[in-house]
């Protein structure tokens, strides 16, 4: 049995999560870990895709000025105006509240916006993502 599809699956969700469409991906990782699939590769995928999305925030973030008020903009504007209050009182290091709802997302486009440099989003994002990633597991797994 090729489990390509449902790694695909994880991975695009997790994207689509930290990007355009507000949902909660969490669920998919927990539920698939519950079906049996080793973790490892549900840990990467889910944080890849996960991570990806918030590159993709970082560089719209980049092009803010010309996408702002648009309607498939994956930020609000009073989403984005919180984002820049905690990015502007706690500066790179806010970007380890990326993995958290509804500020998360915004915080990845204020770094592009106030132009992070992308090694340093990288780090403290994937620290972000896949520290969450390895909890959500743990807890998982121990629930199984």
């Amino acid at each position: 049995m090729n489990d390509l599809p449902i790694y695909l699956g994880l991975f695009l969700t997790e994207l689509a999560a930290a990007t355009i469409l507000p949902m909660q991906s969490e669920a998919v990782l927990a539920g698939l870990l519950l079906a049996g699939y080793p973790p490892l590769p549900l840990l990467a995928a889910a944080s890849m895709g996960n991570v990806l999305g918030s590159v993709i925030n970082w560089l719209l973030g980049r092009g803010i000025e010309r996408f702002k008020g648009r309607r498939w903009f994956p930020v609000s504007e009073a989403g984005l105006a919180r984002a820049q209050h905690w990015y502007g009182r706690y500066g790179k290091w806010s970007l380890l509240l990326s993995w958290v709802p509804i500020i998360g997302d915004p915080l990845t486009v204020v770094a592009g916006a106030l132009r992070e440099p992308l090694p340093t989003f990288l780090l403290l994002v994937c620290v972000a993502k896949i520290g969450r990633y390895l909890v959500l597991t743990a807890v998982t797994l121990q629930l199984a």
